[in-house]
């Protein structure tokens, strides 16, 4: 009896493997090659370093072009697939594949992404997108029906209210669907040296006339001190993909449960002498704040988001007492904490990420109020500090706030101070609070009497006291607008009992009500 070739593998085994060894040679050797001179992994190396080992099972490999002159020079059509494990976490991950025609995005390999993960955000899984890529594929998307077929679709993804986190690492040149990808990002990771834009250089200079460069179009300096769009910065790519690893840590699986507590082996109820030490004992001298939260927050534990972004504001997460917590505190150090538009646009940002994902909120004090002038209403000043204020209108999950030293004016307001809704809000003995500085004020009031006055100076010193004096925190604990006034040797343990009251006793009132879950990144 004759056997055909066929017979011999009658279920095609080989025909498989052939076409899937195929996609795994992605561009060839010679562009795979020309990535690693660059200091750079592949698509596929990327996701393997960033998951679980062996976990990573990959949809979508045998994808290629629709267009009969691209199908066999566009394996996977350019974008890599698939589930596996983080941390024993299920999740998605997405990569582009820039051996294959710059990782440029085809019609088959966008949709193949845009599908698969908005199936994963129904079903709970987080998103991680690994972008290196330069827009959209041409001739995909040229000509009314390539520009039809391939226009940003509200039917094939879901609506960005952050049912799972979603984050995106930018490790290339990256232009147009990356971009807008890390644009609906709940947090972004750029590696230096690479870029993140809307148009290249090329195209602008082509299309414009204008004359620029990738860098500064959209290279890590101009995200870390101007737009404020990316969270994190790394060194390299291996940094990049831990900070993925680190960030996930954080955030829950999905919307409907709460972040993962860990186990904490401190002593909650020691005192902090080392708080005494950090905060210096003349109220205008400045300090680090970040050494306060390494006092409060559990060993290791703080992660800054944005960390050049008007770092007059803090916004960072970290864990205390094993629960995850996000922090908003003034620096001193930057503006002598006071909070410009980029703080305040940083603020409500972080507030709605942490609402979306059941995440509490830890506000510190020790701002002089907003900076007033006309950089700051040339950039809506009174637009951001009230949208900062919707952001706490809406926001569902446990708040503490403490007043440190300065909380003045509206800021006091913003950093969720009184009447604004805390669970528990308290202060330390040197809590300075009133609508302005004693002394600005006393100049305002009594400007043009002590100016005229014989004694002036002495005159000057009497309400100069006297509104010290009423701007210390006893008053208003008197009038029980202070839930207590605390020893700061006492900071972490006190923040420790309000989280865990305002938790309740079954956890469930640490769940938000998500009201914030549709709001942009940034605003």
């Amino acid at each position: 009896m004759n056997s055909t070739k066929s017979n011999n593998d009658p279920y095609k085994i080989s025909a498989l493997q052939k076409r899937q060894d195929k996609a795994l040679q992605m561009g060839g050797d010679d562009k795979v090659a020309r990535q690693h001179h660059k200091g750079r992994m592949t698509a596929r190396e990327r996701i393997n370093k960033l998951l679980d080992f062996n976990s990573f099972e990959e949809t979508g490999m045998l994808a290629h072009s629709d267009l009969k002159s691209a199908q066999n020079k566009t394996p996977s059509d350019g974008k890599v697939c698939g589930y596996g494990e983080l941390q024993q976490r299920d999740i998605f991950v997405a990569a582009d594949d820039v051996t294959v025609l710059a990782g440029a995005g085809g019609r088959i390999g966008v949709n193949k992404v845009y599908e698969k993960m908005s199936y994963a955000q129904k079903k709970g899984l987080p998103c991680v997108y690994l972008g290196d890529a330069g827009g959209a594929r041409i001739p995909d998307i040229m000509g009314s029906d390539g520009m039809m077929s391939m226009s940003y679709s509200t039917t094939i993804s879901e609506p960005r209210d952050r049912k799972a986190p979603l984050v995106t690492a930018i490790m290339g040149e990256c232009m147009g669907g990356p971009t807008w990808v890390a644009a609906t990002s709940d947090i972004v990771v750029q590696v230096r040296g690479t870029v993140m834009c809307v148009g290249g250089s090329s195209i602008l200079r082509i299309a414009t006339g204008e004359d620029t460069s990738d860098e500064e179009l959209g290279g890590w300096q101009l995200h870390a001190h101007h737009t404020g769009l990316v969270d994190l910065f790394a060194e390299n790519e291996e940094e990049c993909l831990a900070l993925i690893q680190k960030v996930l840590s954080y955030l829950p699986n999905h919307a409907n449960e709460l972040p993962k507590v860990l186990p904490c082996h401190d002593d909650i109820q020691a005192s902090v002498e080392a708080v005494l030490d950090v905060v210096p004992e003349n109220p205008k001298q400045p300090y680090d704040m970040h050494h306060l939260l390494d006092l409060i927050a559990d060993q290791d534990s703080v992660l800054e988001l944005r960390p050049y972004f008007d770092g007059s504001l803090i916004t960072a997460f970290m864990r205390i007492d094993g629960h995850v917590t996000g922090v908003l505190a003034n620096n001193p150090m930057v503006t002598a904490g006071a909070m410009g538009p980029g703080a305040c646009e940083k603020a409500t940002a972080f507030i709605a990420l942490c609402d979306s994902f059941n995440i509490p909120l830890l506000f510190l004090h020790d701002t002089p109020g907003f900076l007033v002038g006309k950089a700051a209403e040339d950039q809506k000043m009174s637009l951001k500090i009230m949208r900062f204020i919707d952001a706490l209108h809406h926001c569902s999950v446990p708040r503490v706030s403490l007043i440190v030293r300065k909380s003045y004016g509206m800021a006091h307001c913003n950093m969720s101070g009184g009447k604004m809704g805390s669970d528990h809000i308290m202060a330390w003995p040197t809590a300075d609070v009133s609508f302005m500085a004693p002394d600005v004020a006393v100049s305002v009031a009594f400007g043009r009497k002590l100016a005229q006055s014989e004694n002036g100076e002495q005159e000057k010193e009497m309400y100069l006291q006297a509104m010290q004096q009423s701007s210390e925190p006893w008053e208003a604990a008197g009038l029980n607008l202070l839930d207590e006034i605390i020893d700061p040797r006492d900071t972490r343990k006190k923040i420790i009992k309000a989280f865990k009251r305002a938790r309740g006793n079954d956890g469930k009132a640490g769940m938000s009500k998500r009201l914030m879950s549709s709001w942009p990144k940034m605003l």
